[in-house]
């Protein structure tokens, strides 16, 4: 068995493998390659996993190939997904895959000089040259329309309420014929992706073994879900994003460290570089006692390292300490600087004028931007869910006053376990 693929088999990341895969990988360096979707100017969690393949790829002495999505991004994947998504425009794709080629330069070496240094393609780059009747010409002519109904993606949508577009039934022929332009041209003969794209990479495969008489190969690796059934990747808040602009690395920190055990233990093997024998003491230590922890801080040290830096995650643990560590102590101990400086607290401005007229709690908490209506902040309040400068706030129409505020000029509002507002009065 080739060693980068017995290292995926034993982290998890492995569920379908194309005969003959193995053998490839083992006779020669071999470019593979990933598309990522540009539908946002970041990529999420979820782009953790394709990521993390190519860079176990590149370690394993072979060649990656990242793929942004600018031509596939303007059809619409219908893999896994119950309705078409709304079409971007030209203007906010380009936006979109700028960003997603600029985080993707952090996980992968581009060193050109390299014989296995990454690559970032473009499929806009091809497909912009293309007319329609030549494509329908030169590829749709290989493959039947029996062979694109049969696949998984397009029979549920088919048979869901909705039905699908013609566009997005091309969406396979158009990702398949990616696979073919960079056998062809960049001898790329390894295409990877989540499960949920196996139809789509196997026609790739045959648009190859039809139109060149070529080989290709793949694998997929499983999709990541929690233990509990929730969705992975998601957060009170939304997406977990690789954007720090848009998720805080406090706020990323928090999402891994607050993984439950079972998730855990199974996500420090597929997120994590860490090896085999290190994973299984760090298991065996946090079995024995799991209120330490062990395996969620070590997750969560090693993935924010990854995405934000060492800095970032030396920060996250500096205001997790402060927030977390001191709960019992007043929030008076925190100085000034402490509230302005910490990471992952969400900053909002209150009116002094309105403070000193007697704004209620319920009122506040929802102009503030902390709950989207009145309605919502006095559930949250009544279930004991509110605290302001720790301590818990149970009465919807308490009114706040100048005494309250710390330093004079500043509220610490806890809405759950993990969220923090700090309001200014000015």
């Amino acid at each position: 068995m080739n060693a980068f693929i017995e290292e995926l088999q034993w982290r998890g990341m492995l569920q379908d493998i194309m005969p003959g895969t193995a053998e490839q990988l083992s006779k020669e360096m071999t470019a593979g390659y990933i598309g990522f979707d540009p539908t946002a100017d970041s990529l999420h969690i979820g782009s953790l996993v394709p990521i993390l393949l190519l860079v176990h790829l590149q370690k394993a002495g072979h060649k990656p190939v990242a793929l942004v999505g600018g031509a596939t991004g303007m059809v619409g994947d219908p893999s896994g997904k119950s309705e078409e998504r709304n079409m971007l425009s030209e203007e906010v794709l380009n936006k979109n895959v700028e960003g997603v080629k600029k985080q993707l330069q952090k996980f992968l070496d581009f060193n050109t000089t390299a014989a296995n240094g990454a690559v970032m393609v473009n499929n806009y780059d091809w497909f912009k040259g293309i007319s329609f009747l030549d494509f329908i010409r030169d590829a749709g002519k290989h493959i039947t329309v029996n062979y694109m109904m049969a696949k998984d993606s397009v029979k549920k949508r088919l048979e869901g309420e909705n039905g699908m577009s013609f566009t997005e039934f091309t969406y396979q022929l158009v990702q398949g014929y990616d696979f073919y332009w960079l056998h062809k041209n960049m001898n790329c003969k390894l295409q990877m992706g989540g499960s949920d794209q196996w139809g789509n990479i196997v026609t790739g495969t045959e648009l190859i073994r039809k139109k060149d008489a070529g080989e290709a190969f793949a694998f997929t690796c499983p999709l990541i879900k929690k233990a509990d059934g929730t969705k992975f990747g998601k957060s009170e808040a939304g997406n977990i994003w690789l954007d720090a602009e848009k998720t805080s690395p406090y706020a990323f920190y928090q999402f891994w460290l607050n993984a439950s055990d079972e998730d855990a233990e199974s996500w420090i093997k597929i997120f994590t570089f860490l090896p085999q024998k290190e994973i299984i003491s760090i298991t065996d230590a946090h079995k024995l006692d799991a209120a330490k922890r062990q395996l969620q801080k070590k997750l969560a040290e090693e993935l924010t390292i990854f995405v934000h830096g060492k800095e970032e995650y030396l920060k996250a643990i500096e205001t997790t300490e402060k927030l977390f560590a001191a709960q019992h102590a007043s929030a008076e101990s925190l100085s000034e600087d402490d509230l302005l400086t910490m990471d992952g607290i969400v900053k909002t401005m209150v009116s002094k004028s309105k403070f000193e007229e007697g704004i209620d709690v319920t009122t506040m908490f929802a102009e503030a931007g902390i709950f989207a209506s009145k309605g919502e902040a006095r559930k949250m309040i009544m279930a004991g869910g509110m605290s302001i400068n720790r301590k818990k706030v149970d009465d919807p129409f308490l009114k706040p006053d100048l005494s309250m505020l710390l330093h004079n000029k500043f509220l610490l509002v806890q809405k759950g376990k993990k969220n923090y507002y700090l309001l200014e009065v000015g």
